[in-house]
C-alpha cells in the first residue's frame, strides 16, 4: 500500500491501493464554534454545527419557518399569491374548439399523446368531427418493437467497446424506456400510420408500463451478453445479426401479449358534429393517415432553445432514435425570442403548438400555473437561485422531461406574451380540467423544444436544416426522453 503526503500528490485521482495522507490541520476537528472561512476542513466539524444551530435558533424568522413549513410541502405552504392572482387561466387567443383531455396514466408516453394530440386537430376540423382520440398504444406497440432493434444495433456497433464504457453503460441503463423526441413520433407514423382509439384502446400495460419496460429491458440486456460472447468466439456481425431475428421474435411475443397485436386493417363507426352516423371499412393504418389526418409529419421542425451551444446550428444526440431508416433525431437552436415570436403566430391562427419542457419546477398543481416566482423561497430559506437557464443545463438541473401542447396564448397591446395555455395528458383530474397556464416568464426558462411547420418558419432557420448536424454527447439533456 502507498501512502502519499499531500505535497506529492498529481492530479490523478489515488487508485484503491493508495491512500491520501493530508496535512492535519485540513482534517482536524474545530471546536471553536467559530465560522472561519480562512480555515477550510474536509470534514462537517463540531464546531460548525454549534455555530450553524446557534446562528439558526437566535433567528425568529427561521423558528416560524421550520413551524409552518416542516409540516407540509414547499409548494403548497410558499405559493404567491400575487403571482396566482395575476395570472388567471384568460387568454386573449386560443383554439376554436377544446378536444377532449387524455390521460397516459402510469406510462412515459407524453410524447405520443402530445403528437396526437396536435394531428387530431386538423382532422377534427377537416372531417367536421365533435371528438376524436387517436390511438396512443398502436405507436407504443411499434415503438417497442423498433426500440428493441435500436438498442440491438447499438449493441452490434459497440462489440469492440468495453463492456464498462460509457458507451455501453449508457445503452444498457435503459434500453427501451417509454419517453421519445418528436422525429421518433414521425419515423412511427409515416411508417405504421394510425387509428382511432375506439379501434385499439389501451390495454392495462399500456396504462402502466413499468412491468413492460422491465420485463423488454431484462431480455434485452441478455441479448446484448449473448451477441457479445458470440462476437468474443470470432463470429462476424452478419452471423450475429441472424441471431437477432430470433431476438426480436421473442420481444413481438412479449409486446403481443402486453399490448394485443394491433389489426392490419380496420373498421370505423363514428358520428360528425350533427350526429349523423359515418363509417370507413378496410382501412389499413397508413390509408388512415394519409386519407383522413391529412398532416404531413415530415413537414415539421424541431427547434431547440440551447444557450450553452451555437445558435443557427443543426444537433443530434449521439445513439438517440427508435426506428432504423427513419429521419435522424435532429434540431435546429434558436434564440428564444424568435421561438416565441414564431409561436405566437402559430397559436393566433388557430393551431396547437408540441412542445417540451421540464415540467414540475415552480408548479402548483393547486392553482394549474407555472411561473419561476410562484414559490417563495426566499421567504423561507433567504437565498436565491442564482444560475442562468444555460448554467442549469451545463450542471444537471434541469433536463426535458415532459412534453405536452400549446393551445392559447394571453398577448398584452405590445404584441409580446403574457402566459399561455397548455393542453396536458394526465387526464381532467390535473390542472384546470386538464389545462395549465404556463407564465411566458416560465417558458423562457424552463421550455427547451417546439415543434412547427416549415411554412411557419424562414428561410435563414429552413437554410440550417442544410448543414451538417454537430452531434451531441448521449449524456446530453436533449438524449434524455422524458416521460
Amino acid at each position: 500500500m502507498n501512502v502519499l503526503n499531500a505535497d506529492q500528490l498529481s492530479s490523478s485521482s489515488p487508485t484503491t491501493a493508495e491512500y491520501i495522507l493530508l496535512p492535519e490541520e485540513t482534517y482536524k476537528s474545530d471546536d471553536s464554534g467559530v465560522d472561519d472561512n480562512s480555515k477550510p476542513t474536509q470534514e462537517v466539524t463540531l464546531g460548525q454545527l454549534d455555530y450553524y444551530s446557534e446562528d439558526f435558533d437566535t433567528n425568529l424568522k427561521n423558528r416560524l419557518a421550520a413551524l409552518t413549513i416542516s409540516s407540509g410541502s414547499y409548494t403548497s405552504a410558499l405559493e404567491n399569491r400575487k403571482v396566482y392572482l395575476n395570472h388567471p387561466p384568460v387568454f386573449s387567443h386560443t383554439l376554436e374548439t377544446d378536444n377532449p383531455i387524455t390521460d397516459q396514466k402510469n406510462s412515459g408516453r407524453c410524447w405520443i399523446f402530445a403528437g396526437f394530440n396536435m394531428l387530431r386537430h386538423s382532422m377534427i376540423k377537416n372531417c367536421n368531427l365533435a371528438k376524436l382520440e387517436l390511438s396512443q398504444s398502436f405507436i407504443f406497440f411499434y415503438d417497442k418493437l423498433e426500440k428493441s432493434n435500436w438498442f440491438l444495433e447499438n449493441v452490434l456497433k459497440t462489440l469492440d467497446e468495453d463492456i464498462d464504457g460509457h458507451a455501453m453503460r449508457f445503452l444498457l441503463k435503459n434500453p427501451v424506456q417509454d419517453g421519445g423526441q418528436w422525429s421518433m413520433f414521425v419515423a412511427l407514423v409515416e411508417k405504421y400510420g394510425v387509428m382511432p382509439k375506439d379501434v385499439f384502446p389501451d390495454t392495462f400495460h399500456a396504462s402502466d408500463s413499468e412491468q413492460l419496460v422491465w420485463l423488454l429491458s431484462v431480455k434485452l440486456r441478455e441479448y446484448a451478453k449473448k451477441m457479445r460472447n458470440e462476437h468474443a468466439k470470432g463470429k462476424d456481425i452478419a452471423e450475429i445479426r441472424r441471431m437477432k431475428g430470433q431476438m426480436l421474435k421473442e420481444i413481438h411475443r412479449v409486446v403481443s401479449v402486453s399490448l394485443s397485436q394491433p389489426p392490419s386493417t380496420f373498421n370505423w363507426t363514428f358520428y360528425d358534429k350533427e350526429k349523423k352516423v359515418h363509417g370507413l371499412k378496410n382501412v389499413t393504418p397508413l390509408q388512415f393517415y394519409k386519407d383522413y389526418v391529412k398532416q404531413d409529419c415530415k413537414n415539421f421542425v424541431s427547434l431547440i432553445n440551447d444557450p450553452r451551444n451555437e445558435y443557427m446550428r443543426k444537433y443530434l444526440v449521439e445513439y438517440q432514435g427508435n426506428v432504423y431508416g427513419g429521419n435522424p433525431v435532429e434540431f435546429v437552436n434558436v434564440d428564444m425570442d424568435r421561438i416565441k415570436k414564431y409561436v405566437v403566430s402559430v397559436v393566433k391562427s388557430g393551431r396547437p403548438v408540441w412542445f417540451g419542457c421540464d415540467m414540475g419546477k415552480f408548479y402548483s398543481a393547486k392553482h394549474a400555473l407555472m411561473d419561476p416566482e410562484l414559490i417563495d423561497y426566499k421567504s423561507a430559506f433567504d437565498f436565491d437561485f442564482g444560475m442562468t437557464k444555460m448554467e442549469r443545463m451545463q450542471f444537471g438541473e434541469c433536463t426535458m422531461t415532459h412534453i405536452m401542447v400549446l393551445t392559447g396564448v394571453h398577448v398584452e397591446d405590445d404584441g409580446k406574451p403574457v402566459r399561455w395555455r397548455v393542453e396536458n395528458s394526465y387526464g381532467e383530474s390535473v390542472g384546470d380540467k386538464g389545462y395549465l397556464t404556463m407564465t411566458d416568464k416560465w417558458f423562457d426558462e424552463y421550455v427547451f423544444q417546439v415543434v412547427l411547420e416549415k411554412s411557419d418558419l424562414p428561410k435563414d432557420v429552413l437554410d440550417v436544416l442544410d448543414q451538417e448536424a454537430a452531434v451531441l454527447p448521449f449524456w446530453d439533456i436533449f438524449g434524455i426522453m422524458g416521460p
